[in-house]
């Protein structure tokens, strides 16, 4: 794609939709790797459906995880908006 060709608007609004797409693929990818995660610290013999020790722990374990992704997505964004006013 030759984007020299799109004038400053268009550049700003291909650069939205990719940041869009990019936050959709880590979304798909965080909510992969909590299913994963979570579900194979939880669950011990899969069954039929979840008992309630199983719920619990895997609805800790997701408020966990999630609780620590959003201290480093904070982190990471302080940083970067540091980097860029300097």
């Amino acid at each position: 794609m030759d984007l020299t060709n799109l004038s400053g608007t268009q550049k700003d609004e291909l650069m939205s939709q990719v940041r869009q797409q990019m936050m959709i693929a880590n979304t798909q990818e965080l909510l992969g790797k909590i299913t994963e995660k979570c579900f194979k610290k939880c669950v011990n013999k899969p069954g039929q459906e979840l008992d309630n020790s199983e719920q619990k722990c895997i609805a800790m374990c997701m408020d966990r995880y999630m609780d620590s992704y959003n201290l480093i997505s904070r982190a990471y964004t302080r940083r970067l908006t540091q980097e860029s006013q300097r």
